[in-house]
């Protein structure tokens, strides 16, 4: 899973880029320009990876008459959800993979699988999950904070046919693609009873927001990120209570502070793309002069710009004019001497996830210990508003997305279309591991990953001599290279030693590098 000592997914997408000039180069950097030798080696190590532990599963559920009968059944439920997961992992990945569900040694064994048809794939997940959700309960004891339960496994199986039944897998050349029709509505309306099973369990909501003044409102939705395990998370990496690196804790916080804030790698940069998400609230219109007034609550939540507060300090991010020329105030200057450290690239840093009473530097042997969200209530509301409106049930549709909007205190939506339901997603799950896959399942990633039809773009601000400030809008310089997706990217390479020794076919547009 996840969590927050690895780079998200939404890293690949629009939202995010980093701010040290050396990750260009790095595996995340020519993973993000598709430099294939990286892609295929990412790819042969999730393959591996996901492999080794559903071997490791197979093996535990083969010797199920050993277990002690006294926690049999929650190793068991576990057994099986993760199982579950991890072929979910590899579907969003490969398309559909080898179901192996059994103790299976190649060293010793000759028994080759074939690649699944998409239903099967989603099937075996489907009933792998219901098998959980059987064994598991609904809300564990203050002993086991944090383990998968009986909504972890309803979630699953939404997920499952929420991801399958999305634009991008249907009508499909070959059936480990997808499907060879359209098989939306089906899907779609199977996800939907899993939603409903969810939302019926009655253990899930939406943690409210409080304030009456905007400084309120976002700071009280901001610490919603910083609770753990709270009556709106499904499922979520455990990071512990310690803040010791020994027991979980990351970095997150001096990963993406800005360098004013004794931040060094600046890794978690807001684009102007995401900016331009945040809508305007009721009583306000956009203003190009003050383009920050009125926004969505939620922008000043996850969003750290020019003129902004947090940890008692004022975001300079901004250009001043001295003796006619721009001198960079220190949100725009490296902290520390090493030439690694870096600054926004995009005039933007990220709020979102940020604890506010984190000492940074850290003591030795200490760190952060945010929890990594992989799946909360307000994401099954929003996957169940598009399932609905998919399968021309606007009115539900609506009534969800609204439940999401007015625990932030926006207005509630008076109709609602596709665009709306997408753009709520990208605003409510901002920088949590739905961006890039819903790039993915949309099938809007060769468009909107490349930077030559969707650049990354930033703002400069300059403070004039006058009293005046000019905004400046810019492409990224050098997104043709540094962002690059192409259009079998879709389907990552299976490893070439799989596919020699299973003797199936590999995921089209890959070839093996020698």
């Amino acid at each position: 899973m996840k969590n927050m000592s690895h780079v998200p997914d939404v890293f690949y997408s629009d939202q995010l880029t980093y701010g040290r000039s050396n990750m260009v180069n790095s595996g995340v950097g020519n993973f993000i320009k598709s430099q294939e030798t990286t892609v295929t080696l990412y790819a042969r190590n999730i393959w591996s990876s996901y492999y080794t532990q559903i071997q490791s599963i197979n093996r535990l559920i083969g010797n199920e008459a050993q277990l002690p009968d006294t926690y049999k059944q929650r190793i068991m439920g576990e057994a099986h959800f993760f199982r579950a997961y991890y072929y979910y992992k590899l579907l969003q990945r490969f398309g559909a993979p080898l179901l192996i569900d059994h103790n299976y040694d190649p060293l010793i064994s000759d028994e080759k699988f074939p690649r699944a048809t998409y239903a099967q794939a989603v099937d075996f997940i489907v009933n792998e999950a219901k098998t959980a959700a059987e064994m598991l309960p609904a809300t564990q004891d203050s002993r086991n904070t944090g383990r998968v339960t009986k909504g972890a496994a309803i979630m699953l199986q939404a997920k499952a046919y929420f991801w399958a039944g999305s634009p991008q897998f249907q009508n499909k050349s070959k059936e480990y693609y997808g499907f060879t029709d359209d098989k939306s509505q089906e899907y779609m309306a199977k996800a939907i009873e899993c939603y409903k099973e969810l939302e019926g369990l009655g253990v899930y909501g939406l943690l409210p927001v409080s304030g009456s003044t905007e400084k309120q409102i976002a700071n009280s939705y901001h610490d919603l990120f910083l609770t753990h395990n709270s009556k709106e998370a499904i499922l979520e990496y455990q990071h512990g209570e310690s803040k010791l690196t020994a027991e979980g804790a990351h970095s997150l916080d001096a990963d993406g502070l800005p360098p004013s804030l004794t931040g060094t790698s600046c890794d978690y940069c807001p684009t102007q793309n995401h900016v331009d998400d945040y809508g305007m609230r009721s009583g306000y219109t956009y203003n190009d002069q003050d383009p920050y007034v009125g926004r969505d609550y939620r922008f000043y939540a996850n969003i750290l710009y020019d003129g902004s507060e947090f940890r008692d300090s004022v975001m300079r991010i901004h250009y001043t004019i001295v003796n006619g020329k721009e001198k960079a105030a220190n949100g725009l200057t490296k902290y520390g001497s090493s030439r690694n450290n870096g600054f926004t690239r995009t005039g933007y840093y990220m709020r979102k996830f940020m604890d506010p009473s984190i000492r940074i530097p850290y003591n030795d042997n200490e760190g952060s210990n945010q929890n990594y969200p992989i799946w909360r209530y307000a994401e099954a509301l929003l996957d169940h508003a598009e399932a609905a409106f998919r399968t021309g049930d606007a009115k539900t549709a609506l009534t969800l997305v609204n439940q999401v909007r007015e625990r932030v205190h926006m207005p509630a939506l008076t109709n609602v279309t596709l665009e709306d339901i997408l753009k709520e997603r990208r605003v409510e799950l901002a920088f949590e591991e739905a961006a890039y896959w819903d790039e993915i399942r949309l099938g809007k990633a060769f468009n909107d990953l490349n930077g030559s039809t969707n650049p990354l773009r930033t703002v400069k601000i300059v403070y004039n001599t006058d009293g005046t400030k000019t905004y400046s809008y810019a492409a990224m310089e050098g997104q043709s290279d540094e962002r690059q997706f192409r259009e079998y990217q879709y389907y990552l390479p299976i490893p070439w030693a799989e596919v020699r020794f299973q003797g199936i076919e590999q995921n089209e547009g890959w070839t093996e590098q020698e």
